[in-house]
C-alpha cells in the first residue's frame, strides 16, 4: 500500500506500473479492501493518460468495492470522479447526478473540504451552461469552505473557476486578481498541474488587454509544465493558446497546424469540450484561409459537440463563424438561421442581469467575511460578563423585532425596483436599437449628445433597382417582408464586421464604417460587406426568379472621407452623418452597376493592397454635380488565394 501511494508522486508510467504490483499483491494476500481502492487510484490514472472507457470501468470496480464496505467517503469520491469524466464527455445530466449524490454523501458525513469540492465541480457544469448565477452561487460557497478548512489546493482552484466567470464578462481587472492570487497559492505548493491552467488563463486576459507578447511567454511557460507531467489534454489546451495567438497575428497557416495538433490531443484524450473547441479554432483558420467548405465542415461538427454539452458560449462561436462561411458560400438561408442562433447564444451567455449578479457575488462574499470577523470580536467582548451576555440576548431578540419589518419593507421596495429595473432596461435596450452604444452612454450621462468630427469614415450606399416596378407586383405586406428580409441580412452582414448601420430610406440602405469608434471596421471590412450584400441580392434574385415572384437588383456605391456625426432632432432622434463624403458615396451609388460594387478613387487607394480583393479601373466617370471621378469596380478573388490541401 505504501509503495502504491508512493507512486501517485512518480511518473505517470511508474505510477501505473507500481499500482499494477499492490493490486497483485494485494488480491493474493486476500486484502480485496486494499484492492478496491487500487482500481481507484488506477482509474485516475487512465483518467489522466486519456485512457477514458478503462477508467470508468476501474471506477464502476471502486465503486462497487466501497459501496461492500459501506465506505461513505469512498463512495463519494468515486461518484465525483466519474461525474468529471461524465462531464467531458457531454454527459451532462449523468455528471449532475453523481455530483448532486457525491455532494449529499459529503454533507452527511460532514467533511466540509469534499463539500467545497462537490460545489465547485457543479458550479463548473453551470457555467458551461451559461448558468452564471448559478455557478458563481456555487463558487462563493466553496470558497467560503475552501478558506474556512484552509485547504489551499481547492482555494487555488476555486478562485481561479471564479475569475473565468469574470473573465467571460469582460471584468478582466478583477479576473487577474483572483488569477494571481490562485498562481501564488499554486506556486506556493509547486502544484505544476494547475499552474499551467492558471498561467493559462492569465494569458487570455493579456491577451485581450493587448499584452500578446507576455501572453505568449505565460502559455509557452504552461506548455512546458504540461509536458514534464505528462498531462496530454492539457497540452491540447496549450496548442489551442499558441494556435489563436498565430491567427491573431495574420498567420492561419500556423494557427492551422497548432489546432490540429490541439484536436488530436483531445481525440486522444477523449475530451469532447476539448474537441469542440478545437474544431471550432481549426473552422476560423480555415475560413480565414478562404476554406469556406472546410469551414463549414468543421463548424458544424463543433456546432453538433457544442449542442450536446450544452454549452451557450461554444454554440453562440459556432453560430457565429458557420453564418460567415455561408456568406461567403452565397448559401444564405443557412447564414440567416445561423446569424438568428448566434444572436439568441449571445444574449443568453451575456445577460446584463448575470453581469450585476457576478459583481453582488463578490461583495456578498467580501462582506460576510467582514460580518464574520467583526460578529467574532465582538463575541469575546461579550462574552466578559454574563449580565452582558443578556443584554445582547435582549438586543437581539429587539433586532429580530425589526428585521421582521425590515424584511416586509424590503420585499416591497425589492419588488419595487425590479419593476422600476425592468423598465430601465426595456428603455436602455430600445435606445441601443436606435444610438451607437458609445452614443447612448454619453446621452445618458450628459443629457445631450455632442456632434463629433471623424477623419476617415468609409460609407456604404445601396439602392434597388426595379423598386417601384416590384412595388405594383406585390402586396404592400409581401413588399415590406421583402424589404425586411434584405435588410435583416444586410445588418447580419454588417454587424459581423463592426460597421454602424446609419439608416434606411425607403429602399435604401446606408452604413458607415470607421464610427463611432475608429478602431471598430477597417474600410476593407466595408467592401468585403459590400460584396456579401451583392452576392446575397444575386442569390435571393435567382431564388424568387425559380418561383417566378419579383425580385430586387441592386447598386452599392463605396467612398471614404472625412465626416461629422451626431444626433438631430429632440423627438424621434437619430444618429447621422452629414458632409461632402457622404454625398460623394451616394454619386458612387447612382453612378454604379446594378450587381456591382462601385467605389471612389479615395476608398481605392485605402484597398488596393487588401488580399482577396480584385479592382476593375472605369477611368474617370460623369457623377452628377461632381463632375468626372475616377471610380473601380471591385470583386472578391478569394478563390484564387486558396491552398492546394488543408491540414487536418
Amino acid at each position: 500500500m505504501e509503495m502504491a501511494g508512493a507512486a501517485l508522486e512518480s511518473a505517470p508510467d511508474s505510477a501505473y506500473a507500481y499500482c499494477l504490483r499492490a493490486e497483485a499483491l494485494a488480491r493474493s494476500t486476500g486484502r480485496q479492501d486494499d484492492a478496491g481502492e487500487i482500481q481507484g487510484w488506477l482509474a485516475y490514472l487512465d483518467e489522466q493518460q486519456g485512457r477514458i472507457e478503462s477508467a470508468l470501468r476501474r471506477y464502476r470496480i471502486s465503486l462497487s468495492e466501497a459501496d461492500r464496505l459501506n465506505d461513505t467517503s469512498g463512495i463519494a469520491t468515486v461518484l465525483n470522479n466519474m461525474a468529471a469524466i461524465y462531464k467531458d464527455q457531454g454527459r451532462i445530466t449523468e455528471s449532475l447526478d453523481a455530483h448532486g449524490r457525491s455532494l449529499a454523501l459529503r454533507r452527511a458525513i460532514g467533511d466540509s473540504a469534499a463539500v467545497a469540492t462537490s460545489l465547485n465541480n457543479i458550479g463548473l457544469i453551470y457555467q458551461d451552461q451559461g448558468r452564471l448565477t448559478e455557478a458563481l452561487d456555487h463558487y462563493d460557497q466553496a470558497l467560503e469552505l475552501y478558506e474556512t478548512t484552509h485547504d489551499e489546493d481547492g482555494t487555488g482552484t476555486v478562485l481561479h473557476n471564479i475569475a473565468s466567470v469574470f473573465r467571460e464578462q469582460d471584468q478582466l481587472d478583477q479576473a487577474l486578481v483572483y488569477l494571481q492570487r490562485a498562481l501564488t497559492i499554486h506556486e506556493s505548493s509547486e502544484d505544476r498541474f494547475n499552474m499551467a491552467y492558471t498561467l493559462d488563463a492569465i494569458g487570455d486576459v493579456l491577451v485581450r488587454t493587448g499584452r500578446s507578447e507576455t501572453a505568449l511567454e505565460h502559455y509557452q511557460r504552461a506548455l512546458r509544465m504540461r509536458l514534464e507531467v505528462g498531462d496530454p489534454r492539457g497540452q491540447g489546451y496549450s496548442r489551442m493558446k499558441l494556435g489563436d495567438l498565430s491567427l491573431a497575428g495574420g498567420d492561419p497557416s500556423a494557427a492551422l497546424i497548432e489546432f490540429a495538433r490541439a484536436l488530436d490531443l483531445f481525440t486522444t484524450s477523449d475530451d469532447k469540450r476539448g474537441r469542440c473547441t478545437a474544431l471550432y479554432e481549426l473552422a476560423r483558420a480555415q475560413e480565414a484561409l478562404g476554406m469556406s467548405d472546410a469551414a463549414v465542415r468543421y463548424g458544424s461538427d463543433a456546432l453538433t459537440l457544442a449542442r450536446e454539452l450544452g454549452h451557450a458560449a461554444l454554440q453562440r462561436d459556432a453560430a457565429g463563424l458557420l453564418a460567415k462561411a455561408h456568406r461567403s458560400a452565397g448559401r444564405w438561408r443557412d447564414a440567416l438561421l445561423m446569424s438568428d442562433l448566434f444572436f439568441a447564444m449571445r444574449d443568453s451567455v451575456r445577460s446584463d442581469e448575470n453581469r450585476r449578479r457576478s459583481i453582488r457575488q463578490e461583495f456578498q462574499y467580501d462582506y460576510r467575511l467582514k460580518e464574520a470577523k467583526l460578529m467574532a470580536e465582538q463575541e469575546k467582548k461579550d462574552a466578559l460578563s454574563a449580565g452582558e451576555l443578556r443584554r445582547k440576548e435582549v438586543q437581539r431578540n429587539a433586532l429580530l423585532g425589526f428585521a421582521a419589518f425590515g424584511i416586509v419593507f424590503a420585499v416591497v421596495d425589492m419588488r419595487r425596483r425590479r419593476r422600476i429595473r425592468a423598465e430601465h432596461e426595456r428603455s436602455n435596450a430600445l435606445l441601443l436599437n436606435i444610438l451607437p452604444a458609445e452614443v447612448a452612454d454619453e446621452l445618458k450621462a450628459k443629457g445631450h449628445a455632442e456632434a463629433k468630427h471623424f477623419d476617415n469614415v468609409t460609407i456604404l450606399f445601396t439602392d434597388f433597382k426595379g423598386f417601384t416596378e416590384a412595388s405594383e407586383k406585390l402586396s404592400p405586406q409581401e413588399l415590406v417582408e421583402e424589404l425586411n428580409t434584405c435588410f435583416k441580412a444586410f445588418d447580419g452582414i454588417i454587424t459581423a464586421r463592426g460597421i454602424e448601420k446609419i439608416k434606411t430610406i425607403g429602399d435604401a440602405y446606408m452604413c458607415a464604417g470607421g464610427l463611432p469608434v475608429p478602431a471598430s471596421s477597417t474600410p476593407a471590412g466595408v467592401v468585403q460587406a459590400a460584396l456579401e450584400m451583392q452576392a446575397f441580392m444575386i442569390a435571393r434574385k435567382k431564388e424568387r426568379d425559380a418561383q417566378g415572384i419579383p425580385a430586387f437588383e441592386m447598386r452599392v456605391g463605396i467612398h471614404s472621407g472625412p465626416v461629422v456625426a451626431g444626433i438631430v432632432g429632440v423627438k424621434k432622434f437619430q444618429y447621422d452623418i452629414w458632409g461632402d463624403t457622404v454625398n460623394t458615396a451616394s454619386r458612387m451609388e447612382s453612378s454604379g452597376a446594378v450587381g456591382q460594387v462601385n467605389i471612389s478613387e479615395a476608398t481605392y487607394a485605402l484597398v488596393k493592397n487588401e488580399t482577396g480583393l480584385t479592382f476593375t479601373s472605369r477611368g474617370k466617370v460623369q457623377a452628377k454635380g461632381k463632375g468626372e471621378m475616377e471610380m473601380y469596380f471591385v470583386g472578391n478573388s478569394r478563390a484564387a488565394n486558396r491552398p492546394t490541401s488543408a491540414h487536418r
